[in-house]
């Protein structure tokens, strides 16, 4: 098995629970009431979505060699 490293963003929402985004994979969306069921939710959608790219033959892109900063700016 193939281990691949992928970055989520959870966005809390105005409703309630979490948004998850998967910037790798253009168009990774899914949900959770909690941040541990968006987090679940996401390893599942992003599961799926790898199958999908697989099946097609489609390149399998990942998160390995990234780098993350987040920057603070005074306004």
């Amino acid at each position: 098995m193939t281990q691949r490293t992928y970055r989520i963003l959870l966005t809390p929402e105005e409703e309630g629970g979490f948004s998850v985004s998967v910037p790798t994979l253009p168009g990774c969306f899914t949900q959770g009431e909690t941040i541990e069921e968006a987090i679940e939710m996401a390893r599942e959608a992003i599961s799926l979505y790898v199958e999908s790219l697989e099946a097609d033959g489609e390149p399998v892109p990942d998160d390995s060699r990234s780098l993350e900063y987040s920057l603070t700016l005074a306004s």
